[in-house]
């Protein structure tokens, strides 16, 4: 009788393994996400991994072999992703690409938010992508795949509500520490320097100014117009600190820093895949010390 039982044990084991409900990822903070809310109901395929670069990355054969057999594709959405509909054609139509931003309130760039160095019209009106730096959208995003996981498997709907509301919770604990920390920068040195436009949502949840030297995109070709411009903006605004950015090239903030003398923080996280922070809260964590240690006054 007990072996009889471990077999019947290691079945139902075999049969909850094969009735997990496989879900693809393009973003490390996602597949975090899918995690916390799937739990041990879910199977996840990590398409883009730490260390990979959301600004370039493309699915590869392999990549899209690795995705059979999963209902779901989580995506970021806001245009992030340009391959999408290349991506649809290849896995098919019975296969669903979801785009968690898209039900994500999208941030413009508004000049009211921002000090532009060059006009303010450059790069109004455009989104920005990165909406993952905001918890209040982490928790929406964590309801929305919730939504998805329940109408793909309805038997575990309950599960996935429990999972996203315990997430939730999770994201609103660690916008209340943040808070906490930044509550230690006057905010009249709440301005965050960076190369690109790439922490809108961070500035606007925790009350920042975000100066994007080199706005949305990710070239780093400008003029020396352009350079002596920025520094001269640095000096009108009375910055502090400038902080480069994980995956970017630094030589333009290096310029810059020679010519001004302010202060250089340690590197931000703008896109999530960092190898040592691609989930929300090891981002979030990392880039509220680094802003903290270098605005803040010494205790």
């Amino acid at each position: 009788m007990k072996i009889f039982a471990s077999i019947l044990f290691l079945l139902s084991l075999s049969l909850s393994a094969q009735a997990a409900l496989k879900v693809a990822t393009l973003h490390p903070i996602l597949a975090d996400v899918a995690r916390q809310v799937g739990g041990g109901n879910v199977e996840v395929v990590e398409v883009l991994k730490a260390g990979g670069d959301v600004h370039h990355f493309e699915p590869s054969a392999r990549d899209v072999a690795a995705m059979r057999g999963a209902p779901l594709i989580l995506a970021c959405g806001k245009h992030l992703e340009t391959y999408l509909d290349k991506l649809r054609d290849s896995v098919g139509s019975g296969v669903k690409v979801v785009e968690v931003g898209r039900l994500i309130p999208s941030l413009l760039l508004d000049p009211s938010n921002e000090i532009f160095v060059c006009c303010p019209a450059h790069a109004k009106s455009s989104i920005d992508p990165h909406w993952w730096h905001s918890a209040e959208n982490m928790k929406r995003a964590a309801r929305i795949i919730a939504d998805e996981f329940s109408a793909a498997d309805p038997a575990n709907a309950a599960a996935y509500e429990a999972g996203a509301k315990a997430a939730g919770v999770k994201f609103m604990q660690l916008k209340s520490w943040a808070q906490k920390e930044i509550s230690r920068i006057p905010r009249k040195d709440r301005k965050l320097v960076t190369a690109h436009a790439a922490f809108g949502y961070f500035c606007k949840e925790y009350g920042f100014k975000t100066i994007p030297m080199l706005g949305i995109g990710r070239s780093d070709d400008i003029s020396a117009q352009y350079i002596a411009q920025t520094i001269q903006a640095i000096r009108d605004n009375n910055i502090k600190a400038v902080f480069p950015e994980d995956q970017a090239n630094p030589k333009v903030l290096t310029e810059i820093v020679r010519s001004t003398g302010v202060k250089t923080g340690q590197s931000l996280v703008a896109d999530g895949t960092s190898k040592n922070a691609h989930t929300f809260e090891t981002m979030l964590a990392h880039n509220v010390r680094v802003i903290v240690a270098a605005l803040a006054p010494a205790q």
